[in-house]
């Protein structure tokens, strides 16, 4: 069981990837973070957010839990839009 709340009945096959990526990272806790992010989000992102997730999942889990956390800054080039969004989302849901 992934924790996943939400089906990916009715996605396209790029979106279901990315759900399944952000929901099988290798450490519970960025599971967690992003699962529970791409569960509420994936269907409404854009093409291009959609490639910003693409491009982020590639950050090695303690760098982008160590970014998420406040404890490390990413480059520039992950730090977008779609990362401050990811940010917030995991400060605003309590269980993540």
């Amino acid at each position: 069981m992934t924790g996943s709340t939400r089906s990916s009945q009715g996605l396209d096959d790029r979106r279901k990837r990315l759900l399944f990526r952000c929901w099988h990272r290798g450490t519970r806790e960025m599971d967690l973070i992003l699962g529970r992010f791409a569960d509420a989000e994936i269907a409404d992102l854009s093409d291009q957010e959609l490639g910003e997730l693409e491009h982020l999942i590639e950050v090695p889990d303690p760098d982008l839990y160590a970014a998420l956390t406040g404890d490390k800054v990413l480059p520039s080039e992950y730090a977008t839009a779609l990362f401050a969004r990811i940010k917030a989302f995991r400060v605003a849901d309590p269980s993540a």
